[in-house]
């Protein structure tokens, strides 16, 4: 068959067992598709694989970020020091809350934030340390959370693709500070759009309940009282029931991504210049994404047009976020981050969602050396 007669490949894509999707059904014969009894139900099974914790959701992973730092305290004045490689919302919410996100280079090996340069960074402003789980491989939290213990800082990890993820064998949000997750239609595990938010204190709940819904506080029958400034940002039923048919299949799409990844590694071409993600031996990652960064002397859009031409969809994850306008104008400028510059100028990210066959693989890894060798 003819790459013009495949079907075409895209590099994710979420998949819905037909018992989720009559779940979703009797949600909206309910009559109550907003916030209700199934976002309940999504926290209470999210706080049990999350050893216990307090767990809270959101319409979005961007809003437990912002939320987050609103928990932290951050405002006008303060720092938070994070990477420049991720998506642009990990930054936005800093300049939301009237801070300013602190850059700081990555590690070339990892792809995430280098807690050296995170060291170098700190100044007297700094508030919040937010490392970024790159593609689902887990920073360094043995150092970053060192850190912010010597010297009083709070950590928001932007784990918003390390749903499923462990350091040390421990679940990503089953420890340490606030820990902000994505359920984008992309993730690991989705319910469209939404997010959730770890507490470090359950007592930190009805804070976070308030911001998420305009500050408002309900009592006896008709009370209502606002005390904190407050937004929109509540999760629909309708999402949770999405959830929380995802999550039993959670262990299993975890085990068919390293599978995928495996096979990555043992088929893609040897190709000089192109450098693949760590193994991760450990089996930290959940394997959000499989990533590889193409040599200097191809174009990565010409790549990403050939492989579209042989049926297979390739994303980028993501440019160096300070080279955009809007943080140029904070000063951020090309050369100060040269490992987030260089990657981010070359990355790619390759198909690997649950649904794949072993065969999609060798298709991609195929397709891929033909379009490396016409490029070279």
């Amino acid at each position: 068959m003819s790459a013009g007669a495949m079907d075409f490949l895209p590099f994710t894509r979420p998949l819905i067992d037909e018992a989720t999707i009559a779940g979703v059904v009797e949600v909206l014969r309910s009559g109550w598709i907003t916030t209700g009894p199934e976002a309940r139900r999504f926290e209470d099974a999210l706080a049990a694989r999350c050893d216990g914790r307090a767990v809270r959701v959101f319409n979005s992973g961007t809003a437990a970020l912002e939320i987050g730092l609103q928990i932290a305290g951050v405002g006008p004045g303060d720092e938070v020091i994070t990477t420049p490689l991720s998506w642009v919302g990990t930054a936005n919410v800093v300049l939301a809350r009237g801070a300013r996100p602190v850059f700081v280079d990555i590690d070339p090996v990892t792809r995430n934030i280098d807690p050296a340069a995170i060291e170098a960074a700190l100044t007297d402003a700094t508030r919040v340390l937010m490392p970024v789980h790159l593609a689902g491989l887990p920073a360094d939290l043995d150092a970053i959370y060192g850190m912010s213990a010597r010297r009083g800082l709070r950590v928001l990890e932007d784990a918003a693709q390390a749903f499923g993820s462990r350091w040390h064998g421990r679940p990503i949000g089953s420890f340490g500070d606030l820990v902000a997750f994505s359920f984008h239609a992309n993730k690991n595990l989705t319910t469209s759009e939404g997010g959730a938010l770890v507490l470090p204190d359950p007592a930190l709940a009805p804070l976070t309940e308030k911001l998420r819904l305009q500050g408002v506080v309900r009592s006896g029958e008709d009370g209502m009282e606002v005390d904190v400034l407050g937004g929109k940002s509540n999760i629909t039923d309708i999402a949770a029931r999405i959830g929380l048919g995802q999550l039993p299949q959670l262990d299993g799409f975890t085990a068919r991504r390293r599978a995928l990844a495996a096979r990555y590694f043992e088929e893609w071409p040897d190709a000089p210049g192109c450098e693949l993600p760590p193994r991760d031996p450990g089996g930290n990652s959940n394997w959000h994404m499989f990533q590889v960064v193409l040599p200097e002397r191809i174009e990565r859009a010409a790549f990403m047009r050939g492989m579209k031409e042989a049926g297979i969809g390739i994303g980028v994850h993501y440019p160096a976020m300070h080279l955009f306008s809007l943080y140029r104008a904070l000063g951020y400028r090309e050369g100060m981050f040269p490992h987030a510059e260089r990657i981010g100028r070359r990355i790619v990210t390759l198909p690997l969602f649950p649904a794949m066959h072993d065969a999609d693989v060798s298709r991609v890894c195929a397709s891929a050396r033909c379009v490396l060798e016409s490029l070279s």
